[in-house]
């Protein structure tokens, strides 16, 4: 997943390119990191929730990056504050569970 838009249950798998954002869709969880790295680098745009979304859930699942369960809830709130409801429902999953932050329910 790169901008967001681009996943398996849109049938985006079944091409080679995300046709949101033009991304080769078939790299290695190290490159996504990357990408979605380089996306938040830049000045914010359209896609600049969902790639904080996404490299959060890596953070959270260790995937592609070291586990970082305070890195995965900054970038939750980030992306919750600039409207991502997967950002925000994930970000209030963590305090529910108090991972990452003092529980809160």
């Amino acid at each position: 997943m790169y901008c967001g838009k681009c996943n398996a249950s849109d049938g985006a798998w079944s091409l080679d390119n995300c046709p949101t954002c033009r991304a080769v869709l078939d790299v290695s969880e190290q490159e996504e990191v990357r990408r979605l790295r380089r996306l938040l680098e830049r000045p914010p745009g359209r896609f600049t929730p969902d790639a904080q979304y996404s490299l959060g859930i890596f953070y959270k699942t260790g995937t592609g990056v070291t586990q970082d369960i305070t890195e995965a809830v900054r970038l939750f709130r980030l992306a919750g504050n600039q409207g991502s409801a997967k950002g925000q429902t994930n970000l209030g999953i963590c305090y529910a569970e108090g991972t990452g932050v003092a529980q809160d329910h």
